[in-house]
């Protein structure tokens, strides 16, 4: 659990040290929402409702121009002092925000907390969530059309699933490598219900989301298809030299066949209104033919 500590530190380094402004770009807003959950502020950008978005957690990085926004931290680890300097008068948060000392100081202070209750995690879920925050920003005619789009994607991408009859084993390296122990995604985690829609299948099990695993384990499970978050991607400089180079990953299938691709970290993570351009996204990198990829 070390490492993942340490990534859990690094990421909440990032957001104090520029990444985002940490000044407040607006300053005519009605209200003063900061919004600690990547899905809600995605949804909230998409319903162009975002005019009162003061700052989010460091965890929403979709669309991009979020990132013009201040950031109050990484959302299990917030400080209230951070909070309180954006002067909120609502906080949108999905019941995953800590440490829990902070919540209660929140809660002693009064400040409105707002969270949305009809997600569960399926398409259909999703719809309602954005028709639940549709409804609250008085966006109702733009949620249609995002569900619609939504749908429609998803009718696309299970259309064109039926056609792979062997599902391809896919590996999800989420953060890299990091004293030669990788954090990838599991069986369990959002992003093999958007695998299995594309016509994939995880290469990794496990009870919890994310597993932490060895160079080893990586070379056992032997995927058809290796998907590198942003992150750990864009840390090795893009080289597919040095990404073939990593232990573990050098000796699979997906290396010697050239099938190793970049995917952005929010697009696999939660389900939202892109989640049909994003399955169709996956599908189209893990049934590429061997030897075009990156």
């Amino acid at each position: 659990m070390k490492v993942f500590y340490l990534i859990i530190g690094t990421l909440i380094l990032i957001s104090g040290c520029g990444r985002f402004s940490n000044k407040d770009q607006k300053q005519d807003h009605k209200e003063r929402i900061v919004c600690i959950s990547k899905q809600y502020s995605e949804i909230v950008y998409a319903l162009h409702a975002q005019d009162d978005i003061v700052a989010v957690d460091v965890s929403s990085t979709y669309p991009p121009d979020i990132k013009k926004l201040p950031t109050v931290g990484y959302h299990r680890a917030l400080s209230a002092e951070a909070i309180l300097a954006m002067k909120p008068t609502l906080i949108l948060q999905d019941n995953n925000i800590g440490p829990e000392h902070v919540v209660r100081q929140l809660n002693d202070l009064k400040i409105p907390m707002k969270n949305f209750k009809s997600y569960q995690n399926s398409i259909a879920g999703t719809d309602s969530l954005i028709r639940e925050m549709g409804a609250y920003f008085h966006r109702e005619r733009r949620a249609d059309s995002l569900c619609i789009k939504l749908d429609h994607d998803m009718k696309v991408a299970e259309e064109r699933a039926i056609q792979f009859k062997t599902p391809v084993r896919v590996l999800i390296i989420h953060f890299g490598q990091a004293s030669n122990i990788y954090l990838v995604m599991t069986k369990k985690s959002t992003a093999a219900r958007m695998i299995e829609w594309a016509g994939g299948t995880m290469a990794v099990e496990d009870e919890k989301g994310m597993k932490q695993i060895s160079p080893e384990i990586v070379a056992l499970s032997d995927p058809d298809v290796i998907l590198l978050t942003d992150f750990g991607y864009d840390r090795l400089g893009g080289s597919a030299d040095k990404i073939r180079e990593l232990p573990g990953v050098a000796s699979t299938r997906a290396c010697r066949n050239h099938r190793i691709f970049r995917i952005e970290e929010h697009d696999l993570v939660y389900l939202g209104p892109r989640t049909g351009e994003n399955v169709l996204l996956v599908q189209k990198l893990i049934h590429q033919d061997a030897g075009s990829g990156k």
